[in-house]
């Protein structure tokens, strides 16, 4: 049984929370994460989701319901706690078997991201935070868009979207993102480069707070491609589009030999970098920080973070799931509306 509405309190953000795929470790790391008090002091919360699924994570976890539960019906106002916004009207049953890709489960996953991102831009929310789906549950469920990031710049109508992992100082925005890497070839442009440059140079202003940042760019081919000796990428590509981002006054270095970059005596010169593929820049991100890791769509007019880590199936439903990187990615979404709170407080006090 869930508890009752507790009695308002403001000036918190309010945060929506998709709960993800229900099949997968969604649903658990969402339950665990806000079950710290002291987090749920932090913001407001609404959780898009299924209440008797949250609930059988709770019961799993032995940990007592702290939400309030209400039919989901095109709202998002809450006055203090957890609310869990329910699509009872879904056609999905408790998980009780196979955990793998479901196309109703892809339906639900969907629904929960969509009304998430619709109160996002109407501005009802103050960030969303996204718990993991299945791609291929979606493609079951007939959507085409393959995953959160593609998804929420169709619906902002932006076409430049970057994402970018942050573990506490260490921030990685990727110029590629899924993108087999012998396709990469065909897409390594200036252009692809340039945009992570200049979304991470202008997150670090506006959202974390830094007034001059230095960024470094890691090259494509080992050791920065040695003059040309390993191929000509950092040459024709990279350098050109460096060269853009100082002519924007942006503080850049690079290219960056990829092996060495991450080093301690290396990373701490920067206030972000910049990997030219998935793997460069999140194998050493998820070495350093497997269970912190928070993912950050930079590019959009507002907030989204979501945690780095999958739909584990192969642990769903065990209450083996580790929270970490789910209550981080709370957190950064708290941290980050604060800080947009508080510049819109200072517009608004400037005459």
């Amino acid at each position: 049984m869930s508890a009752a509405p507790p009695k308002p309190f403001h000036n918190r953000p309010l945060i929506g929370i998709s709960m993800g795929d229900p099949l997968g470790i969604g649903p658990e790391v969402v339950v665990k994460a806000l079950a710290d008090p002291g987090l749920r002091r932090r913001a407001r919360f609404v959780v898009f989701g299924l209440h008797d699924v949250l609930e059988l994570s709770a019961d799993q976890a032995e940990i007592n319901p702290y939400w309030w539960r209400e039919p989901y019906e095109d709202r998002a106002r809450v006055g203090t706690g957890v609310l869990v916004a329910d699509f009872d009207e879904l056609a999905f049953t408790r998980p009780n078997g196979e955990r793998a890709p479901n196309p109703l489960a892809g339906q639900a996953s969907w629904r929960f991201v969509e009304e998430g991102i619709r109160h996002l831009r109407l501005g009802n929310i103050d960030a969303l935070v996204t718990a993991p789906i299945c791609k291929e549950s979606w493609r079951l469920a007939h959507h085409k868009v393959p995953g959160h990031t593609d998804l929420l710049a169709e619906r902002f109508e932006t076409r430049r979207v970057t994402m970018a992992f942050v573990a506490g100082e260490l921030r990685v925005a990727l110029a590629s993102t899924h993108l087999p890497l012998f396709e990469l070839r065909n897409h390594f442009t200036i252009g692809l480069v340039h945009q992570p440059i200049d979304l991470l140079d202008r997150a670090l202003r506006e959202w974390f707070g830094v007034p001059q940042p230095h960024i470094g760019v890691l090259g494509l081919n080992p050791h920065a491609g040695e003059g040309g000796l390993i191929g000509d990428e950092e040459q024709r590509i990279i350098e050109p589009a460096l060269a853009m981002a100082r002519n924007g006054k942006i503080n850049v270095t690079g290219p960056l030999p990829p092996d060495t970059a991450f080093t301690p005596g290396v990373v701490e010169r920067f206030d972000g970098l910049v990997a030219m593929y998935h793997d460069q820049g999140l194998i050493p991100i998820k070495m350093q920080a497997f269970h912190q890791a928070v993912n950050v769509t930079l590019g959009l007019p507002a907030i989204r973070t979501s945690p780095d880590h999958g739909t584990a199936f192969d642990i769903a439903g065990r209450n083996l799931a580790n929270p970490g990187s789910m209550s981080a990615a709370i957190q950064l979404a708290i941290d980050l509306a604060q800080v947009r709170q508080r510049h819109r407080a200072l517009a608004a006090a400037t005459p």
